[in-house]
C-alpha cells in the first residue's frame, strides 16, 4: 500500500538544503528529497564556476566603460575557422517554423500547447515574475503535462481546459545565470535560479518526455560568452550521468540576446555541440544589452525604441550572421519575437498590427531563418502562413548565406533616427507599468497592444539612463536632465492613472514601481539588471 504524501507543511530535506518558501498543496511532489538532492549536487559542483563567470562579466564591463568595444576573440579563431558541425538534432525539433512563448501558469500552458504552434517555450525567466508560487506551481504544471494530467476546469469561469492530440513540442527556459532563487539555500548559499529551474524540471520530466517521443529540451537565456555555454554543457553532462541518460539527450537552443554573445556564436555552438539545437535572435534583450554594454560611450546612444528595427544597422547584421553561423554548423537559426497582440474593438489597428507581423516574418523566412516566435495564439496562423509559403520544407539548413560577410563594425552600427520627448515619455509609461505588474507577480503584460516582458522595462530605463547621463537633446531642442525626467514621470503617471482607472491605480503597486524605476533611471552607476533589486520586493 502506498504511503500518504507528507503534509504541505513538511518536506524531507537532504542534508544542507533549506527551503524558505511557504509550502502549499503538492509542493512536496516538486520539492521531493531526491529532486532537491539532485539540485544540491549540481549547486555544489557548479555554483563556484557560475559566480566566477559572473565576476568576469563585471570585469569585462569595466573595459567597455573605459571605451573598449566588443570584437571577435583572437584566441578562438581556430574554432570559427574549423570545419565541424553539431550533433544530430531529434526528429521533433526538425520543424520549428512557429514557436509561441509565455509564462508557466496552467492556462497558458494548455492554450499554448493547443494553439497550433510547432513549439511552446515555457518561460521561467523574462515572461514570469519569479514569485515562489509562480516558480513551484510552474514546475507542478509541467510535471502534470508529462503525466497527462494537465487538464483542468477554471474555478472562476467554469471553463474546461484539456490537452488536444499532437500538442506543441515543449521547451523550457530556466532563469539566467545571474538570477538567484532565494527561497532555497544549499550549504548556507542562496541557490542559482538557473540550476533550480533546470534541475527540478529535468529530474521530474526527462524520462517521461523521452517515453512520449520527445525529450528534455531547453532555451538558455542571457549567455555572454562561450565560457558560460561551457558551464551549461558541463551541467548537462553531469545531470545526464546522474540520471542515467545518454550524453546528448538534452538539447538546448541558446538565445543570442547579449552583445558579447553575438561575437561568440561559433564558440557557443562549439561548446554545446553535443547538446545543440540552435540559436535564437532574442531581439528585445539584445537591444537592451547593446545599450547597457556601451552605456558609458556617447557614440552609441540609440534613437527612440520604435526606430531600432530589424531591417537596419546592428540588428540586421546580427540576425544575418546568426543564420550563416548556425547553418554552417548544422544548427537551427530561430527568428525573434513578434510582440504585437490582437487589438480588440479596432479592426483598422488590428489589421495594421497583423500586417507588421507578416512583414517581419517574411523578412525572417526570406533571410533564411528556420522559424520564428510569437507572443499570442492569434498570431500563430499569421506567422505559419508566411513560413508555409516561403519555407515549404521543414527548415532552411540548406540556405548557407555564404553571401553574408558581417564585420565587428557592422555589429556595432548604430541605428539612425530621432530622439523625441514622446519616445522618452513612452519609455517612462511602459517601464513603470511593466514593473508594477511584475511586482504583482505577472511577467508577460499587454501594454499598448504589445505583449511586453522584462526586456521592455530594461530597454526603457536603459534609454532613460543614457539620455539623462549625456543630456541628450530630444526633438532637437530640449536637453534631458534629471529634473525633466522627474517632471515627465509625474505627468505620465497621471496619464497612466487615467488610462487604467483611479481604482486600479490605487490598488496596484505603483508607488514601489515608480520609486524603483526612478532610482534605477537616475543611478550614478548603471544597474546590470533591474530584476535583481526588484526581486527583493517580491513576496
Amino acid at each position: 500500500m502506498s504511503q500518504p504524501s507528507p503534509s504541505p507543511q513538511t518536506l524531507a530535506l537532504p542534508k544542507g538544503v533549506v527551503v524558505k518558501g511557504a509550502l502549499a498543496a503538492r509542493y512536496d511532489e516538486v520539492l521531493s528529497h531526491d529532486a532537491l538532492a539532485f539540485v544540491a549536487e549540481l549547486h555544489r559542483r557548479f555554483n563556484e564556476t557560475r559566480l566566477r563567470l559572473l565576476s568576469l562579466r563585471t570585469e569585462r564591463q569595466k573595459r567597455f566603460d573605459a571605451g573598449e568595444t566588443p570584437d571577435f576573440l583572437a584566441e578562438t579563431r581556430h574554432i570559427r575557422e574549423g570545419d565541424w558541425t553539431v550533433a544530430p538534432i531529434p526528429a521533433d525539433l526538425q520543424d520549428r517554423r512557429v514557436e509561441i512563448t509565455g509564462p508557466v501558469d496552467r492556462k497558458m500552458i494548455v492554450n499554448a500547447l493547443n494553439c497550433g504552434a510547432k513549439v511552446f517555450m515555457a518561460d521561467f525567466e523574462d515572461a514570469s515574475s519569479p514569485l515562489w508560487t509562480n516558480m513551484i506551481e510552474g514546475q507542478l504544471n509541467l510535471k502534470d503535462r508529462w503525466a497527462n494530467a494537465i487538464d483542468f476546469t477554471d474555478a472562476n469561469t467554469g471553463k474546461a481546459y484539456a490537452l488536444k492530440p499532437n500538442p506543441a513540442v515543449l521547451i523550457i527556459r530556466p532563469r539566467g545565470w545571474h538570477l538567484p532563487e532565494r527561497h532555497i539555500e544549499i550549504d548556507g548559499e542562496i541557490a542559482s535560479g538557473s540550476l533550480v529551474d533546470f534541475g527540478l524540471y529535468l529530474f521530474h520530466n526527462a524520462k517521461a518526455a523521452l517515453a512520449a517521443g520527445s525529450g528534455p529540451y531547453f532555451y538558455l537565456p542571457k549567455l555572454e560568452s562561450h565560457l558560460e555555454a561551457r558551464l551549461w554543457n558541463d551541467v548537462f553532462v553531469a545531470a545526464q550521468n546522474a540520471l542515467g541518460l545518454k550524453t546528448g539527450t538534452i538539447k538546448a537552443t541558446v538565445l543570442i540576446e547579449t552583445l558579447p554573445a553575438a561575437f561568440e556564436m561559433d564558440e557557443i555552438l562549439y561548446e554545446l555541440r553535443d547538446h545543440m539545437a540552435g540559436l535564437n535572435c532574442g531581439r528585445w534583450d539584445y537591444i537592451f544589452s547593446f545599450i547597457k554594454k556601451l552605456a558609458r560611450n556617447p557614440a552609441f546612444v540609440l534613437p527612440d525604441r520604435s526606430q531600432v528595427v530589424m531591417t537596419k544597422a546592428f540588428l540586421n547584421a546580427y540576425s544575418l550572421l546568426l543564420i550563416k553561423t548556425c547553418h554552417r554548423r548544422g544548427a537551427f537559426a530561430m527568428g525573434g519575437m513578434a510582440a504585437q497582440i490582437p487589438v480588440k474593438n479596432n479592426p483598422e489597428a488590428n489589421a495594421a498590427a497583423f500586417a507588421k507581423v507578416q512583414a517581419d516574418k517574411e523578412r525572417e523566412a526570406g533571410n533564411g531563418h528556420d522559424g520564428t516566435w510569437v507572443a499570442h495564439p492569434d498570431l500563430v496562423p499569421v506567422a505559419m502562413e508566411v513560413f508555409d509559403r516561403l519555407m515549404p520544407q521543414a527548415n532552411q539548413l540548406d540556405k548557407k548565406r555564404e553571401d553574408v560577410n558581417v564585420t565587428a563594425k557592422d555589429l556595432l552600427e548604430v541605428h539612425q533616427g530621432t530622439r523625441t520627448e514622446a519616445g522618452f515619455r513612452e519609455n517612462i509609461r511602459v517601464g513603470v507599468q511593466y514593473l508594477e505588474a511584475w511586482l504583482r507577480g505577472r511577467g508577460a503584460v499587454p501594454i499598448y497592444n504589445m505583449m511586453e516582458d522584462a526586456a521592455t522595462a530594461e530597454i526603457s530605463r536603459a534609454q532613460i539612463w543614457q539620455f539623462v547621463s549625456y543630456g541628450v537633446e530630444v526633438d532637437g531642442k530640449t536637453k534631458v536632465t534629471p529634473e525633466l525626467f522627474k517632471r515627465c514621470l509625474a505627468e505620465e503617471m497621471e496619464r497612466v492613472k487615467s488610462e487604467v482607472g483611479a481604482e486600479s491605480y490605487e490598488k496596484g503597486r505603483f508607488p514601489e514601481a515608480i520609486e524603483l524605476f526612478s532610482k534605477l533611471s537616475l543611478a550614478p552607476q548603471f544597474e546590470e539588471f533591474l530584476t535583481v533589486p526588484a526581486y527583493g520586493k517580491l513576496g
